[in-house]
């Protein structure tokens, strides 16, 4: 009599030659994604612990990029988390979408803020926003790691071209430049002084440039992503 082969569960079955570990997973993957979360939950909880003009202010801290990034990332792991739970094929593929503008928006974010943090940190910093190095940390690098380790090790290869990311890092940086002049307009500041300091010119090639280093971006971590995985590759086979 022949014998029935039992289907393989999801944690066991095969995944994307190009990827370094098995994902969604209730191993590895879900202790990245976990540990992503309880970093996260940190951060908004410094803000809520910490008040200052912001929290009061119209569009709350989600003036700032940074904030804006957070919740990109949050939010790429609680998919990432629950796809490790659920063992769901889904939500790892909502993870994969949401990580093709999260991860390049952190990894900007880290750039723009600590590059111009060096030459000035009043550039980026007002004076009544206080933070602590851990906190600085927490904010401004730990989504950045989160989710280019989440890329690197966890998901398959990005098949996104450089004209889509073009596109989709000149709507983030446009869409920002609106919603900070908004802010303004009901605040009367700029998130970070270093808007302030531009004319409308000079921010336009802020935000031009902002896009133009996303896209890239996004381009390194497509190139970084095979060359990590490519060895792996070869070995499967």
């Amino acid at each position: 009599m022949q014998k029935i082969a039992k289907p393989q569960s999801l944690e066991n079955s095969h995944h994307h030659p190009l990827q370094r570990l098995r994902s969604p997973s209730r191993g590895v993957s879900t202790l990245i994604h976990l540990a992503g979360l309880i970093s996260f939950a940190k951060s908004f909880k410094f803000i809520i612990d910490n008040p200052n003009q912001a929290n009061e202010a119209y569009g709350w801290h989600f003036q700032y990029l940074t904030i804006i990034g957070l919740t990109l990332a949050t939010l790429t792991c609680v998919a990432g988390l629950l796809a490790d739970i659920l063992l769901s094929r889904r939500l790892f593929l909502v993870k994969n979408v949401l990580s093709v503008c999260s991860a390049p928006l952190a990894v900007l974010v880290s750039l723009l803020y600590w590059g111009l943090r060096i030459i000035d940190e009043r550039l980026v910093l007002p004076e009544w926003a206080v933070l602590n190095f851990w906190a600085d940390v927490g904010f401004h690098a730990i989504p950045g790691i989160i989710l280019v380790v989440d890329l690197l090790l966890l998901s398959p290869p990005w098949t996104i071209t450089a004209l889509p990311s073009m596109c989709i890092a000149c709507a983030i940086a446009f869409s920002y430049w609106f919603w900070i002049e908004l802010c303004y307009t009901n605040n009367g500041w700029y998130p970070y002084p270093i808007f302030g300091l531009l004319t409308t010119g000079w921010r336009v090639v802020l935000f031009l440039f902002s896009a133009s280093m996303m896209t890239t971006n996004t381009i390194a971590l497509k190139w970084l992503h095979a060359r990590v995985n490519s060895s792996g590759a070869i070995k499967a086979h």
